[in-house]
């Protein structure tokens, strides 16, 4: 079957797939937090459980980094600076500030 078109009519093809790209909040280690704040962070700016706050601790202190968050990059920038704004652990008298996190796209 043909497609016919009126005189004058203009085609367009839409070609987006309608998906924002997604970016990957990427929690990196350091030496000056504990896995409890780690814990405490991840909970309050996440809604993490204890259980996997303590998971996500063990793979950033054995591989030095972590997937913390997964989503549109508003929503990721925003996690980001969440964990940068955390502040210094407690715990740990000679700790400066917060944990650092960075953006990666997702491929």
């Amino acid at each position: 079957m043909a497609t016919t078109t009126k005189p004058g009519a203009e085609v367009f093809e839409d070609t987006d797939t309608g998906f924002a790209p997604l970016y990957h909040v990427v929690l990196l280690d350091d030496d000056s937090h504990t896995y409890q704040y780690v814990v405490i962070m991840l909970g309050a700016v996440f809604g993490y459980s204890a259980e996997k706050g303590f998971a996500i601790a063990c793979v950033v202190d054995s591989q030095g980094r972590a997937i913390v968050f997964t989503g549109g990059e508003e929503e990721a920038r925003l996690k980001q600076e969440q964990i940068h704004g955390f502040g210094a652990d407690p715990l740990m008298p000679e700790c400066k500030g917060s944990m650092s996190a960075i953006l990666e796209p997702v491929q």
